[in-house]
C-alpha cells in the first residue's frame, strides 16, 4: 500500500516543466469519495440529534401533568403517591390448625368361618349395607347337627344311669341301717352316682359345644356397616385357619379422622379438650376445596411419635351420606380457640421490616406514617394486631412499595379509578386531606371521604346507595 501512495506524493511534489502541458488527472472520482462521506457523516449526525430532541420533548410532556391535575399554585415536589386504604376492624379471629388426616372407621370386620365346613349360601351384596345381624353365609349344617344328636343321647343315656344309681343307693342306706349290708357296697354305690353325675355334666357341656358349632354354621353380620367384595365363592370348603375371610364389613356411620398435630399445640389443645369444650374439626377432600363434614375432636394418643416429634388425634365425624370412605386422606382444620373483639387488618398492609412488623397509617392531612406493630394469629385475608393499631385506624394496603415515613398520598380506590378513567375529567373534586374544599355531590355534605390530596382534584366521589358520581362544575 505505501508503494502506491508514494508516486502519487511525488506526481503532486514535482514541479512544472515549461512549455509542456499539465498531465491529465488519471482518478477523479478518488478525490470526490472523501467529501461525499463527509456530508453523508454530517447528516446523519444532524438525523440522530432531531431524534433526540423530539424523544426528550416527548417524554417531557408525558411527565408533565394534566392542566386540571397540576398541583396547587406555589407548591412543588413530587406528586403525591396512589395508594389504596383500609380500615382496621373489631372482630373475632378463629386459631386453627391445618393437617392431613385418614378416615378409620370405628369397627371393621372380616367375616370368617369359626368351625370347617362347606359354603351353601352367601346373604349378601357386594357393596350393600347390612345390620347388626343380618345374614352374611351359610355353611353346611349336617355334620354338626348328627354331633348334637349324638351329645343329646349320650346325655340322656347318662341321666338314666344316675337314676338307677340314686336308686341303688337309697337302697342300701336303708339296709345299712338295718345292718344287712357292708358299710363298703353303701360307698362303692354313692361314689357310682358320683361319677353318673359327673357323666351327665360332661354330655351337657358336649350339647352345649354341638349346638354352638351349629349356631357358627349360620354367620351373621356382627356390626352394621357396609360390606365388600367377596373373597370365597359358595362352594369351596371353608377352614378356621384360612389367610382370607368371607367378607370384610366396614362402619360408616359414625366415622373418624385421624390425624397428627405438632406436640407443642398439645397443651393447648389437652387444656381445651380437658375443660369440656367441644372442638370443631372440619375435613376437606384432597384439593383442600370441598368441605366432606364437620366433626368434633374425641381424643389423642397417649403418647408423642419420638420419630416425627407429633401425636395422633381422633375426631368423630356423623356420615349419613358417606361422604367419608375408609382410609380416604383428607384435610383436617382444627379449630383450637377463638380470640373475640381483637384488631383485625388487611393482610396486605402488614409489612416485614429489620426491626419488625410494621404497617403505613394513614393520617387526618393526608400523609402516612409508618407503625411498628405486634401480629398474632392469621388466616387467608386478615392480621390480628395485638399492639400498635386500633379499630377505625385506617392503613395502606396498594402501592405501599414506594411509602416512606411522612409520605404526601392520594387515596383512591379500584372503583373510582376506573370511573375516573371512564369519565374523563369531568367529576367532581374530593375533599381534600389540606382542607380544602371538597366536591358536594349530591348526598356527599357533610362526610369526609379520605380520598384525593390537598390542592388537587381527583376522582369523582361516590354517592350513598352505588349511584354515579355527582357532576360538579370547574374548580375557577
Amino acid at each position: 500500500m505505501n508503494e502506491a501512495v508514494k508516486p502519487e506524493v511525488a506526481e503532486r511534489a514535482a514541479p512544472a516543466i515549461p512549455g509542456e502541458a499539465p498531465a491529465p488527472e488519471t482518478s477523479p472520482d478518488r478525490t470526490a469519495k472523501p467529501g461525499g462521506r463527509r456530508l453523508f457523516g454530517r447528516l446523519t449526525l444532524v438525523v440522530a440529534v432531531a431524534a433526540g430532541a423530539i424523544f426528550a420533548w416527548q417524554k417531557i410532556e408525558n411527565i408533565a401533568p394534566a392542566p386540571n391535575e397540576g398541583v396547587s399554585s406555589g407548591r412543588s415536589g413530587p406528586p403525591p403517591q396512589t395508594v389504596r386504604v383500609a380500615p382496621v376492624m373489631a372482630g373475632d379471629m378463629p386459631i386453627t390448625l391445618d393437617e392431613l388426616g385418614t378416615v378409620i372407621p370405628f369397627e371393621t370386620v372380616t367375616i370368617r368361618t369359626q368351625i370347617a365346613g362347606k359354603l351353601m349360601e352367601l346373604g349378601f351384596a357386594e357393596g350393600q349395607m347390612v345390620r347388626k345381624s343380618d345374614f352374611i353365609a351359610q355353611i353346611d349344617p349336617r355334620p354338626y347337627q348328627a354331633a348334637l344328636a349324638q351329645a343329646q343321647g349320650q346325655l340322656a343315656k347318662d341321666k338314666a344311669l344316675l337314676a338307677q344309681a340314686q336308686s341303688d343307693l337309697g337302697r342300701y342306706e336303708m339296709l345299712s341301717k338295718q345292718d344287712s349290708i357292708s358299710k363298703q357296697q353303701v360307698a362303692d354305690q354313692q361314689a357310682l352316682v358320683a361319677q353318673d353325675t359327673a357323666a351327665i355334666a360332661t354330655d351337657q357341656a358336649m350339647v352345649q359345644t354341638a349346638s354352638l358349632n351349629l349356631d357358627y354354621t349360620h354367620i351373621v353380620s356382627p356390626i352394621t356397616g357396609r360390606v365388600g367384595i367377596r373373597m370365597v365363592d359358595p362352594g369351596n370348603y371353608l377352614q378356621p385357619s384360612d389367610a382370607t375371610g368371607i367378607v370384610v364389613v366396614t362402619q360408616l356411620d359414625p366415622i373418624s379422622i385421624v390425624f397428627s398435630t405438632p406436640e407443642d399445640d398439645l397443651p393447648r389443645i389437652a387444656a381445651r379438650l380437658n375443660s369440656g369444650a367441644k372442638m370443631k374439626v372440619t375435613a376437606f377432600d384432597r384439593a383442600n376445596v370441598n368441605q366432606l363434614a364437620v366433626g368434633a375432636l374425641t381424643t389423642y394418643d397417649s403418647q408423642v411419635d419420638v420419630t416425627t416429634g407429633t401425636i395422633k388425634m381422633r375426631a368423630s365425624f356423623d356420615n349419613p351420606n358417606g361422604a367419608l370412605f375408609p382410609q380416604q386422606f383428607v384435610n383436617v382444620r382444627l379449630l383450637v380457640d377463638t380470640l373475640t373483639g381483637v384488631a383485625l387488618a388487611p393482610n396486605a398492609a402488614v409489612q416485614i421490616g429489620p426491626s419488625g412488623s410494621f404497617v403505613y397509617l394513614l393520617n387526618d392531612d393526608g400523609t402516612v406514617s409508618k407503625r411498628d406493630i405486634v401480629s398474632g394469629p392469621t388466616d387467608g385475608k386478615l392480621t390480628t394486631i395485638t399492639k400498635g393499631l386500633a379499630p377505625g385506624d385506617e392503613v395502606v394496603i396498594d402501592g405501599v412499595d414506594r411509602l416512606k415515613d411522612g409520605a404526601k398520598v392520594r387515596v383512591v380506590d379500584n372503583a373510582a379509578a376506573e370511573a375516573a378513567q371512564g369519565q374523563g375529567q369531568d367529576q367532581a373534586p374530593r375533599r381534600h386531606f389540606s382542607g380544602g374544599s371538597g366536591g358536594e355531590g349530591a348526598g356527599a355534605e357533610g362526610h369526609h371521604h379520605h380520598h384525593g390530596q390537598g390542592g388537587q382534584s381527583g376522582g369523582g366521589s361516590s354517592a350513598p346507595g352505588g349511584s354515579p358520581p355527582a357532576q360538579a362544575a370547574p374548580a375557577q
